[in-house]
């Protein structure tokens, strides 16, 4: 005897035997046993969820005639009947199935339908099953409808389909329509546990959780996916042969990389990469797994408990949650979505490897939660203010907090050090140049200009000398408060590129609350930057810059109300509107508006950095 394939030799005899479906079991046992018995149904769902199934056992339901052969319409089909057995064989005659995939024309629609007049021959229905009928033409779909419509007493319709948009509205409004759901992984796995145990297969449970996740809800697929496996592993299912056999990378080398992306190791996450490349894994496969491994993370991190898995026996559980924890969940998410988004990248790639290697050092270098300098990097010293009478350093551009300076420490352009950025601003300063017609005098250009210009236009005598006058950091400390001390010392330190990266947001997003005795106390509000590694850069930076090698950085996560970001942007703000109303009181403004109907038109005045 031929061998039966498990997706056939097992396929559901009955209603009890269904599994992932309750909710159309419960639904036609209902309405077949109080006989409330529908003209056509429509079956949804994607491929191997039983759709053919249900539609065979509705059929056995309805012409069952019981053991005895007195039986009637029944929920729970006998299966020994004549009726029964003939179904299950495909040979009952009153039972029709119709492929609309290769019989799709209004010819073979009305072939069919040509039967419809007949009475059933020796069941008690007629069933006319037509799966993939969303493959029917438009004529062969308008050929039923009538009769879909009014069907006579003893014919039922049956209608399966993958697709049920392209099923016309006509159709659908004729249909009890119901959907068949993708089956979990867990439903999948406990029935092939079952199956196995019936067929005495030995099998692993880490390789039938591959199996199961690898059917992809599709229960058919998971049996033929077994009998694959059966046969690759000669009689029995272990996990390295199954592994090898769906070519799905081992998740240990998932772990891997999300350890090393935590702890912001990038060596480690090249390597691993190296290892697919080498072993031949699927690189769409590594970012799926990795996607569906942060997916469960940030479920846990939302809700402790939950997310993991209910299988306490799986190994991997336990490794989730250790992520979970060891990762903020704000990077979860980041990563989430750059995994998401990388994978539809491999294909543009020339080289999926190489696109696989671009998104795992993507997913390193967005890290929000660690610095990926290396640990032993120099610390960075403040750059020492230019001689007097020195030019700026070519190609280098004025950072915005040079532009917030102060007017009480405002100095001429030729006089300031790169080092030396203010960061409180108490007097805009923009510095316009606007261009007028020479061949015109006007009113105004004689008129004395706003004080806000008077300070930027003043120029030192040329037999002074030239020194720079900003505050050190040691005169702020003593006479000024904690938030512009700070506000200073941070812009000095980004001025003179000390501080980069993650350190430098630390040091723009964190307000000083103490400083008592060498011991500096920071607080931000975002706990992805309180990281070690910041911390450390930090506080190296300030003490080279301070010269103190004794000071040493807390930071704290709560509320702040005094950051450097923020005074920054505050003073940039200031200097815009200080801008803005500038060039509205112009009076050569006024009167182009007054006289020739002219505007400012929104968003086209900026401030200029002296």
């Amino acid at each position: 005897m031929s061998y039966l394939v498990l997706a056939r030799k097992y396929r559901p005899k009955n209603f009890l035997e269904m599994v992932g479906q309750s909710h159309v079991v419960q639904a036609l046992s209902n309405a077949l046993s109080t006989g409330r018995l529908h003209h056509a149904y429509l079956f949804t769902g994607t491929r191997g969820v039983g759709k053919t199934t249900v539609s065979r056992i509705l059929a056995k339901s309805l012409n069952c005639t019981g053991i005895d052969g007195q039986g009637g319409i029944t929920a729970e089909p006998c299966g020994v009947c004549d009726a029964c057995r003939d179904i299950d064989s495909g040979r009952f005659v009153d039972y029709t199935e119709l492929d609309a995939a290769s019989n799709r024309g209004v010819d073979e629609i009305a072939q069919l339908l040509e039967q419809a007049v007949y009475k059933p021959v020796v069941g008690r229905f007629k069933v006319f099953m037509i799966d993939e009928v969303h493959m029917l033409t438009n004529t062969a779909f308008n050929a039923m409808l009538k009769t879909l419509e009014e069907p006579p007493d003893y014919l039922k319709f049956v209608l399966a389909t993958t697709d049920p948009q392209k099923v016309p509205a006509t159709v659908l409004s004729r249909c009890l329509q119901f959907n068949l759901r993708p089956m979990a992984p867990e439903t999948v796995l406990e029935h092939l546990v079952q199956v196995l145990a019936l067929e005495n297969v030995p099998a692993e449970p880490q390789a039938l959780r591959l199996l199961s996740r690898a059917a992809r809800g599709s229960m058919r697929d998971a049996l033929s996916l077994t009998d694959q496996a059966i046969a690759f592993g000669s009689g029995r299912l272990d996990e390295a042969s199954v592994r090898v056999m769906l070519g799905s990378v081992d998740r240990s080398h998932v772990f891997r990389l999300l350890d090393a992306l935590a702890r912001g190791d990038g060596r480690t996450v090249v390597e691993t990469s190296e290892v697919l490349r080498l072993n031949g894994l699927s690189a769409a496969s590594t970012l799926e797994e990795m996607a569906t491994i942060l997916q469960r993370m940030a479920v846990l991190q939302a809700v402790p408990g939950m997310g993991a898995g209910d299988d306490d026996t799986d190994p991997e559980v336990a490794e989730t949650a250790r992520l979970a924890q060891a990762m903020p969940a704000d990077e979860t998410q980041l990563l989430y979505s750059l995994c998401l988004h990388g994978r539809g990248e491999l294909g543009l790639a020339p080289d999926e490897y190489a696109a696989l290697t671009m998104v795992l050092l993507r997913l390193l270098a967005f890290k929000p939660s660690a610095a990926v300098l290396p640990a032993t990097a120099p610390p960075v010293a403040l750059r020492p203010a230019p001689a007097p009478g020195s030019a700026a350093e070519p190609g280098k551009k004025p950072l915005p907090e040079q532009a917030a300076a102060p007017a009480a420490q405002r100095i001429h352009p030729a006089q300031a050090s790169p080092a030396v950025v203010p960061a409180v601003q108490t007097v805009p300063e923009p510095v316009f140049a606007p261009i007028y017609e020479s061949n015109k005098p006007f009113a105004h250009a004689g008129q004395a200009q706003p004080a806000i210009n008077s300070v930027a236009s003043e120029k030192p005598p040329a037999d002074q000398p030239v020194r720079p006058t900003a505050p050190s950091p040691d005169t702020l400390l003593q006479d000024a408060s904690l938030g512009d001390a700070w506000s200073q010392i941070v812009n000095q330190l980004v001025a003179a590129e000390s501080i980069a990266a993650l350190t430098r947001e630390l040091a723009l997003q964190s307000g000083l609350c103490s400083r008592n005795e060498g011991i500096w106390t920071l607080r931000v509000e975002r706990e992805s930057l309180s990281q070690p590694a910041a911390r450390e850069k930090l506080q190296l930076a300030l003490q080279t810059a301070l010269a103190d090698p004794a000071i040493s950085l807390n930071v704290e996560v709560g509320a702040v109300t005094d950051t450097p970001a923020r005074r920054n942007s505050a003073a940039l703000a200031e200097r815009q509107r200080a801008a803005e109303a500038l060039i509205q009181n112009d009076p050569f403004v006024q009167d182009m508006i007054r006289d020739w109907g002219a505007r400012i038109v929104p968003g086209s005045i900026k401030s200029v950095s002296p």
